[in-house]
């Protein structure tokens, strides 16, 4: 089995048909990524395998829950997890990456030219500064994957996120907790829990927990949020 078939398997696997375009896009995510990693840390997961079941595959459990064309910022994206996973399965969703280092900024820009990829940006921002660059409650779907804990997650999307829109974080284990932990930032940026997914990640060896936690944006955010990220880590909601 080559590289691209086993793509095509371990998304198959998980229920996921990929056709050949979109696994040579993987194939060539895959590669760019190592070789950019070699200059600078964007993972410190490399092998193969690892990289298509825990960061591709991860990134499209979900890929058909989003609303057809519909507008999504990645909060955090760092080396693409879960938008650019999740745009080469959608090419009709319209995506606005932000990474506050200009790496990553620049990493994730040559990557959707080299995977021809159209209705998507990266930008170079912190989260608390955004609003100048993209405006306030602007997007369908805010996502958010391995950033930060969840009551600090949410004042950094709550904001970008369109009343009647939703907030869509993935997560590992103990996201219980922090959804307790959170219960008072629920109630002040406007948001109401929705569901949460449970998904199994099947491969040979073992079984991997994922969730999903959906948050619908019930009411404006207070434009007081985001606050300053000194006050938003030492002082969470």
């Amino acid at each position: 089995m080559n590289e691209k078939e086993f793509i095509i398997s371990r998304f198959k696997q998980n229920n996921i048909d990929l056709n050949e375009v979109q696994a040579e896009k993987f194939l060539i995510y895959y590669n760019f990524l190592i070789e950019t990693n070699e200059k600078f840390n964007l993972t410190a997961i490399t092998n193969f395998s690892d990289v298509v079941e825990k960061h591709f595959l991860d990134s499209c459990l979900n890929h058909n829950y989003f609303n057809l064309n519909a507008t999504v910022c990645d909060i955090g994206s760092g080396a693409g997890f879960p938008a650019i996973p999740l745009k080469i399965l959608r090419p009709d969703l319209d995506f606005t990456l932000v990474d506050s280092l200009n790496k990553r900024v620049n990493f994730l820009n040559d990557l959707i030219e080299k995977l021809q990829l159209t209705k998507i940006k990266a930008i170079h921002s912190r989260a608390q500064e955004l609003g100048e660059i993209v405006g306030r409650e602007n997007f369908d779907y805010t996502t958010a994957r391995a950033v930060a804990p969840l009551n600090i997650l949410l004042e950094f999307c709550s904001p970008y996120t369109k009343v009647g829109g939703e907030i869509v974080a993935l997560k590992s284990l103990n996201y219980e907790q922090e959804l307790v932990e959170a219960k008072n930032a629920i109630k002040i940026l406007g948001l109401e829990i929705k569901n949460v997914e449970n998904f199994i990640l099947e491969n040979n060896s073992q079984k991997i927990t994922r969730n999903i936690l959906y948050f619908t944006k019930k009411q404006h955010c207070p434009t007081t949020y985001p606050r300053p990220k000194n006050k938003i880590t030492t002082n969470p909601l």
